[in-house]
């Protein structure tokens, strides 16, 4: 009896770390749009990309989402980037023009089951601002099945106002509603620059819903001193303020929580620095 009883808890203690045995490696990253002002004090795109690519091919990133990818950065990007694909469209015309929310993700993994976008408005399938945004902005969306497992998921990606406190707090409720429509019980993950830190209105919409939790917060071990947003200033803190964010469902659990501060020759690859979690599920 006693042989039987322990044939059970040793079951059930394989079933539960079954349950979290694969690993996913999630970031978001604020790419800087490619200023031509920028290449006057040494930022230019081109002098930056190849050292994103590094960073994000060293740390294994499987998928992430971008903000302010112009149609061309995303293209040097990926090419700096083998085995990648992404996903996305300008928020400006809806297909090429303007700054793009994409996602990144390595094609040799995940099968991009469906994918879409939708402007943060009132009027979702086309461009336009939403309540006092002043730009328009955009989410884009992707369903994605590893191909190894079959294990199935929803990305949602997205660029908030710098202005608009309806904006984002509307966009916010917006993001939870196709959530909860579209992805339904499914795992789903959320990332983004939210134009605000974690003490914000906006943050809270998202993280006290009951369906998405910052992953900061779940993460047991963090490495996050410094701002996400850095201004292209290395000594820029203003104390862990964290305007990017990655939000995960019940569905993950992360293992570990970073702001990448990287540097080359005393510079920084963008005016953001890239976030990332390592999960399980």
């Amino acid at each position: 009896m006693k042989i039987k009883a322990l044939f059970i808890m040793l079951m059930l203690f394989c079933c539960m770390g079954k349950s979290y045995s694969q690993q996913l490696n999630v970031g978001t990253y604020n790419l800087r749009y490619d200023n031509a002002d920028d290449s006057v004090n040494g930022n230019g795109w081109r002098q930056r990309y190849p050292v994103m690519a590094k960073i994000i091919l060293f740390n294994d990133l499987d998928i992430f989402g971008t903000q302010e990818g112009l149609y061309h950065m995303l293209n040097n990007l990926v090419d700096s980037l083998p085995g990648y694909k992404w996903i996305g469209i300008g928020r400006d015309d809806g297909v090429q023009a303007g700054e793009h929310s994409a996602i990144f993700y390595k094609a040799d993994k995940f099968k991009l089951l469906k994918q879409g976008n939708f402007w943060l408005s009132t009027i979702t399938d086309k461009p336009n601002k939403g309540w006092d945004a002043v730009l328009p902005r955009i989410c884009t969306w992707g369903e994605f099945e590893e191909i190894k497992t079959g294990f199935k998921f929803y990305f949602f990606n997205l660029h908030m106002d710098h202005i608009g406190v309806i904006a984002r707090r509307e966009s916010a409720k917006l993001v939870l509603s196709k959530v909860t429509a579209m992805a339904g019980n499914i795992p789903t993950i959320l990332t983004g620059d939210f134009n605000v830190d974690q003490t914000s209105e906006s943050y809270a919409v998202v993280n006290n819903s009951g369906l998405l939790r910052d992953s900061y917060e779940l993460a047991p071990v963090k490495l996050a001193y410094d701002d996400s947003y850095n201004a292209f200033n290395v000594n820029k803190n203003n104390g862990n303020s964290r305007i990017d964010h990655i939000f995960v469902t019940k569905h993950f659990k992360v293992k570990r929580y970073a702001i990448l501060t990287n540097t080359f020759h005393g510079r920084i690859p963008s005016d953001h620095y890239p976030v990332v979690a390592i999960m399980g599920y």
